[in-house]
């Protein structure tokens, strides 16, 4: 059984590697056609594997709990090569994004299959509102000069404080009349169809990434001043601070149906793959195209040397905290995609130890590679988290927790033989950065001189 496990599973790893590189190639082919055939079919390949046929199913619970633990690593891992690897701030705090964006976008799918609109409605309001007034406030800060950090970041919070006060009101105003559409448990009203469920689920998700966010916008602001070393205890304290506020949502925050640190449960298991594999893509499409513009320049110039980066007229803080809110962004979408496959949350998932998961990946893949990223998460996910733990398991009850010695073992040898990553700074297919040739012109002749 060892070795038909064994063998099985290098197959699979190596399988997804090759899934992902045809994924690559065909979203970066110039023919429209083969785009959309190719997207369909690497979408296919997987669903075909995760469908049962009788008592046949080549995917089974195990792997298919694999696949989509992957897939929502791989959003929280490239958000995290994006701060660390591409714009080089040494984070720790990716992990509490990830458990900001599952437990709000739990939330509100939660109420909702309750009866409640409240969630959705203060969520919606509350990111709509927090981003005007982000917006507000950056048009005047920008007219005065000389504003220290603090001061902005003061305003900041005073209009976040108004945005989410005047959110509740929204809530509470609207939410009645939604009632009787969304009717109850025992008579689901016309909001709680199938359909609806799922236009609910998709918005839930995105504002759960915008939730994060926006919150990583207010941490970042005086936080990002501080030096690299300082700025990742600063994000590794956030983090804590995180889920401290988990265990106690039901305490110190007005949250009852999280249940604190018994975990919430009841969450409706709407992730299928289908989702996660749309979800994964928009964040692949969003970083891709990010990275090959000027502004993914300039974020690179701010790795490599910042002095020279402010010389040539960069805005050094306001492309790291760009950088800090986009990379939390795609943390926060990928913990909602999680937060509705798996049906519970325990604040247990979400502690700082589990945060480093996210940082191991990036460096295994190669700092500055999207591809590194894709492909390490999910070898990760499925060599570590899943073979080593199966043949570890069989020696023992105890065998298991050998993994964390294995892990910062596999990792040095990693930075001893190969300090780059396993694919350093190579991408592939549509992630590859376009090469454009110049045209060379022709040498002109020169004037004929008359001979005197």
């Amino acid at each position: 059984m060892g070795i038909g496990f064994l063998l099985g599973s290098i197959l699979k790893i190596a399988a997804l590697m090759g899934w992902i590189y045809g994924l690559l190639w065909a979203m970066g082919h110039k023919k429209w056609w083969v785009k959309v055939v190719g997207v369909v079919t690497a979408f296919g390949v997987i669903q075909l594997g995760l469908t049962s046929f009788g008592d046949f199913q080549l995917l089974g619970d195990f792997d298919s709990a694999l696949l989509f633990q992957a897939a929502t690593m791989a959003m929280v891992v490239l958000g995290l090569n994006l701060i660390y690897g591409f714009n080089g701030q040494f984070s720790l705090g990716q992990w509490g994004f990830y458990g900001i964006g599952a437990y709000v976008a739990a939330d509100i799918t939660f109420r909702w299959i309750k009866g409640d609109a409240s969630g959705l409605l203060v969520v919606g309001a509350g990111t709509v509102l927090e981003g005007l007034m982000i917006w507000g406030v950056g048009w005047l800060i920008a007219r005065v000069r000389g504003m220290p950090v603090m001061s902005s970041f003061t305003l900041y919070l005073l209009g976040s404080v108004a945005a989410g006060a005047a959110a509740v009101g929204v809530g509470r105003a609207i939410s009645p009349a939604l009632a009787p559409l969304l009717g109850t448990n025992q008579v689901p009203g016309v909001l709680q169809s199938t359909i609806a469920m799922y236009g609910v689920f998709f918005f839930a998700v995105i504002l759960g990434g915008f939730f994060a966010a926006e919150t990583a916008f207010l941490f970042g602001l005086p936080v990002l001043t501080l030096g690299s070393d300082y700025f990742g205890i600063a994000t590794l304290g956030f983090t804590i601070v995180v889920n401290t506020l988990m265990v106690n949502t039901d305490t110190i925050l007005p949250f009852p149906e999280m249940k604190g640190g018994r975990g919430m449960i009841g969450i409706p298991k709407l992730t299928t793959w289908f989702w996660a594999f749309f979800f994964l893509v928009l964040v692949i499409i969003i970083m891709r195209n990010l990275i090959h513009s000027s502004t993914g320049r300039a974020i690179m110039a701010v790795r490599e040397d910042e002095t020279a980066a402010k010389v040539m007229g960069i805005d050094i803080a306001g492309n790291k905290l760009l950088t800090f809110v986009i990379g939390s962004f795609f943390a926060g979408i990928g913990g909602g995609v999680y937060a509705h496959y798996i049906g519970f949350l325990s604040p247990g998932t979400f502690t700082f130890l589990a945060g480093f998961n996210p940082l191991i990946i990036v460096v295994f893949g190669g700092l500055g590679s999207m591809t590194g990223s894709l492909a390490a998460s999910f070898g990760w996910i499925f060599f570590l988290e899943g073979l080593l733990r199966v043949l570890l398991g069989q020696l023992g009850t105890e065998a298991p927790t050998w993994r964390y010695v294995i892990y910062p073992v596999t990792l040095l040898l990693l930075m001893l033989l190969r300090p780059e990553g396993l694919l350093g700074t190579v991408e592939w297919g549509y992630l590859k950065r376009k090469i454009v040739s110049i045209r060379k012109r022709a040498a002109k002749e020169p004037d004929s001189v008359p001979v005197a």
